[in-house]
């Protein structure tokens, strides 16, 4: 039983329209899905992906009218994007200077080329180049020239107090194997693997020690790992509960099932199921071009539709 890769992660904003026109407009990601955040429908939940909607392509956010992050320890602290070749960070560094966007420098980490860079509310993110590894799903709409999209979710970068604890948790519990060690700006980092590893499976762990983070806008919510099937799914549940790790136990997003936990410094987890996906709810060629709720909030639709804010 293992996990296969990192399958969205989730933020926080509280710039729902600037959010929509720089993940669309400046990184040309497509809007799959325009839906509200099941427990609160008061509030948009995005999800940008690649033209296909895959799993492991999803960067989603909650639209929370919250104060900044105040960044620290026990958080996500970075997410990584994949793109292919040194071109394509190029192409994206000019693009994101033009853009007016806070943007670092090309540099080698972890033996991998990278682009730092935050969104307009402070969200962390990274460019990896991943030597076209695996498949790609470009979008014909983008503003981005194919060979440069965005192609998925990379490496999520971990800040936690006590790395030991949450390493247990990754190793015992959820399979995942260490599979190496790197320096990042004279601080180590440990590298978690799932599956067959690669740089869309991979968890990478720093222990920071002093204030931790509160959470808000500019800052991750969970971060959530793939299980390809309802029967690993269900297992997973069984493993969790018999390993005395509370849970939420199973949860039904009609677009995948999710499984909520903290790991011990207090992140929050989930696992999720491939599928059914996107397109359960609507055609692929058209996803994300109106408000879709799933069945049981249907019979609210005029409710729900009437406490959102316009996006245009």
């Amino acid at each position: 039983m293992q996990l296969t890769g990192i399958h969205h992660l989730t933020a926080i904003s509280a710039k729902p329209r600037e959010n929509l026109a720089f993940y669309t407009g400046v990184l040309g990601m497509r809007l799959v899905k325009k839906t509200v955040n099941q427990d609160d429908v008061s509030a948009y939940h995005l999800f940008y992906a690649d033209a296909k909607a895959n799993p492991g392509t999803d960067l989603t956010f909650f639209d929370f009218p919250a104060a900044p992050e105040r960044r620290g320890t026990n958080s996500i602290s970075r997410t990584g994007l994949r793109i292919a070749g040194t071109a394509s960070l190029a192409f994206w560094h000019d693009r994101l200077i033009k853009a007016g966007v806070k943007t670092g420098k090309v540099a080698e980490v972890d033996g991998r080329m990278t682009l730092p860079f935050e969104d307009g509310e402070g969200q962390r993110l990274v460019l990896i180049d991943d030597g076209g590894e695996g498949a790609a799903s470009p979008w014909e709409k983008s503003s981005i020239p194919p060979e440069h999209q965005i192609r998925g979710l990379g490496p999520v970068i971990l800040s936690v107090h006590d790395l030991g604890r949450t390493a247990a948790v990754l190793t015992d519990v959820m399979n995942m194997t260490r599979v190496r060690d790197y320096g990042y700006e004279d601080v180590p980092v440990q590298v978690f693997a799932m599956g067959e590893g690669g740089i869309a499976a991979e968890l990478h762990v720093i222990e920071q020690k002093g204030p931790m983070a509160r959470q808000g806008a500019g800052g991750v919510h969970h971060v959530a790992f793939r299980t390809p099937d309802n029967a690993q799914y269900a297992a997973w549940v069984q493993r969790l509960n018999e390993s005395g790790v509370p849970n939420s136990g199973e949860v039904d997003r009609f677009y995948f099932r999710s499984l909520y936990f903290r790991e011990p410094n207090g992140i929050l987890f989930e696992i999720a199921t491939d599928g059914p996906g996107f397109a359960t709810d609507e055609p692929m060629e058209t996803l994300g071009e109106k408000l879709a709720l799933p069945p049981f909030l249907e019979p609210r639709r005029a409710e729900i539709e009437a406490g959102l804010k316009p996006l245009s």
